[in-house]
């Protein structure tokens, strides 16, 4: 085991000497003489593995050897270990796409650093807590995580950098936001913090924090500021010696000269940043994101639609992998992790299902197959629903109505899940468009019809039984009775019964809830709107019991939301939620002393 732990520590010292391959052959021997109840050295082994496979830039290599960590800081009782462990775990979880792991694993990791009183790991935590929101594109919620951080790390000199990393992403959230006053002032205390740069890592961070800078100067044509910012931004991706550093400078300056009116020299800047960005993955996203902003400002439209177009396509491919990624991971643990499904697994399942019956168990396990992909449902429709209950409302509502409408039980417990992945190809729809306040132009809403055929594919690969009915209500949920709909346009019975029951379920909620386009909808109102669309949009028949149903409901449950949303408030990811909610308002925001009022354009 000594050995083993050296090696670990050399390679750590050393990343650019080791192979991802090889850190995974590492990590093969460990698993090959980890003692059964994974010993304080194994817990050491693992948790470097973790790190190293992450400076590798292979996250995903990173989330089995950061599991066996909790699971050994766990068996060892060791809290502060078990801490860094959950945190590490959710660096990785955020940095796969999987942001509704990564928060749970947070909450954990925060409840135990309050219990610990431990300040500076509440600071790590709720900053990175802010990214993996903003990776979600909650960026209210983020804002306030970050604001958190910066209270607590207050005017200690030692946090300096932790203050400059969660004023720098509370910068970055502005930018989607659009709140620029905010986010100026945010980025102007960002690169004032103090915090010294010494490493290559450290004057990276300082290169995005001067970019987030810059970005925001030029939204207020603040032109000479946003120059200086990019001088220096350029000046220290030079001192980071880094790829990755030298494009974010050069995104930077690309989209200053395209503000400045140097259009040619600009996009011509930005498009060999955009080369090397297409090497390098997780510049991508950022890089395409300036270009379609880049040709906005250069008043070409078409050019802009073009590469939105290559930016949706990107998030949809990168999406679904990590989707489909962390569902088999999920699926292969049923087996062996009893943490891997709330302490429900299939192996537990396979040990006493003959002494359950045949049906509750095949319920039971449906429950625990899918649930990775309703945790990625649910955190792509937040940036609709920001309660995190909009899928698990229209699922409830659409089996409800499945009942009513003379279906047998097993059809509509399936459709109680199935319905809450309905808008699960939203995870592949660009922010910009899916969180726009005001109406789609047509170029926008073409792009947001995709998420149908996205989420049916993409669950059409999942590989769990009983999944058809997933598919059909994913793809066909927004097709119209009397045709017209979308994707395929088919019309009447052709479209599947599972669709029609959650098509008229999913929008009652819709007009019932605020969206960022829309306030919500008396429930009378938004009644007499299906009806108005019978034998148009919805099927007649359905529509009139779906129309009783609501009534009847009414009568006797009363508070609708609180009826139909309560397997919202038993999902892990959304108790999450609600724990790091719940810290945040029992020590209201301060803002950190950086949001004063300070001249916005500076």
């Amino acid at each position: 085991m000594q050995t083993l732990l050296g090696e670990i520590q050399t390679a750590l010292r050393s990343p650019n000497l080791v192979s991802a391959a090889a850190a995974s052959a590492i990590e093969r021997r460990l698993d090959g003489i980890a003692t059964p109840s994974l010993s304080a050295e194994a817990l050491v082994g693992y948790l470097g593995l973790a790190q190293l496979q992450y400076l590798l830039g292979n996250p995903h290599g990173g989330l089995s050897a950061a599991a066996s960590a909790v699971r050994a800081a766990v068996l060892q009782g060791n809290r502060v270990e078990q801490r860094r462990a959950l945190t590490f775990e959710g660096i990785l979880l955020a940095d796969c796409g999987n942001v509704g792991l990564a928060l749970e694993r947070y909450a954990s990791a925060l409840d135990i650093a309050q219990q610990l009183n431990d300040t500076v790991a509440q600071v790590v935590l709720f900053n990175n807590i802010g990214l993996a929101l903003i990776y979600g594109a909650l960026y209210p919620e983020a804002i306030a995580c970050l604001e958190r951080a910066l209270d607590l790390a207050g005017d200690d000199p030692q946090l300096a950098a932790h203050r400059e990393n969660a004023l720098s992403n509370i910068a970055l959230a502005c930018i989607h936001t659009e709140d620029l006053a905010k986010g100026l002032r945010a980025a102007k205390a960002s690169v004032n913090t103090g915090a010294t740069l010494e490493s290559a890592s450290d004057f990276a961070m300082r290169v995005v924090s001067e970019r987030n800078y810059a970005r925001l100067l030029l939204e207020v044509e603040n032109l000479d500021k946003a120059r200086e910012r990019c001088e220096i931004a350029k000046a220290l991706a030079a001192r980071a010696g880094t790829e990755r550093a030298m494009l974010h400078a050069s995104l930077a300056e690309g989209l200053y000269e395209v503000h400045a009116g140097l259009i040619d020299v600009g996009l011509s800047r930005l498009e060999r940043a955009l080369v090397k960005a297409r090497q390098a993955a997780p510049t991508l996203r950022d890089g395409l994101v300036v270009m379609v902003r880049a040709h906005e400002v250069a008043g070409r439209p078409e050019e802009a639609l073009r590469y939105l177009n290559e930016l949706r396509e990107h998030t949809q491919r990168l999406q679904e992998q990590n989707a489909l990624f962390h569902h088999k991971l999920h699926l292969s643990r049923i087996d062996t992790d009893p943490d891997a499904s709330r302490g429900t697994t299939d192996g537990i399942f396979r040990r006493h299902e003959r002494l359950i019956e045949g049906q509750q168990a095949q319920q039971r396990l449906l429950r625990a197959q899918i649930e990775q992909l309703e945790r990625l449902a649910v955190t792509a429709e937040l940036r609709d629903d920001s309660t995190g209950e909009h899928s698990y409302r229209v699922g409830r509502l659409a089996a409800l109505l499945a009942r009513e409408a003379g279906l047998d039980e097993q059809t509509c417990f399936t459709i109680d899940l199935a319905a809450r992945l309905h808008d699960i190809g939203k995870i592949g729809i660009p922010d910009g468009i899916l969180l726009k306040p005001g109406h789609l132009n047509a170029a926008e809403r073409e792009i947001m019809e995709t998420h149908t055929t996205v989420g049916a594919e993409l669950l059409a690969k999942s590989d769990i039984p009983h999944m058809q009915v997933a598919e059909d209500i994913a793809r066909f949920h927004h097709e119209w009775w009397a045709g017209g709909g979308y994707p395929t346009g088919i019309s009447g019975e052709a479209i599947p019964i599972a669709a029609r029951v959650t098509a008229l379920a999913d929008v009652f909620d819709a007009l019932t809830h605020k969206r960022p386009y829309k306030e919500p909808w008396p429930v009378a109102r938004a009644l007499d709107e299906i009806q108005r669309l019978r034998g148009s949009q919805f099927d007649p028949k359905l529509t009139d019991i779906f129309i009783a149903l609501v009534h009847r409901l009414q009568r006797e449950v009363g508070d609708l939301d609180e009826f139909l949303g309560a397997a919202a408030r038993e999902s892990s990811f959304n108790q999450a939620r609600s724990r790091i909610a719940e810290t945040l308002r029992r020590h209201p925001e301060r803002r950190g002393g950086y949001d004063r009022g300070l001249d916005p354009r500076l």
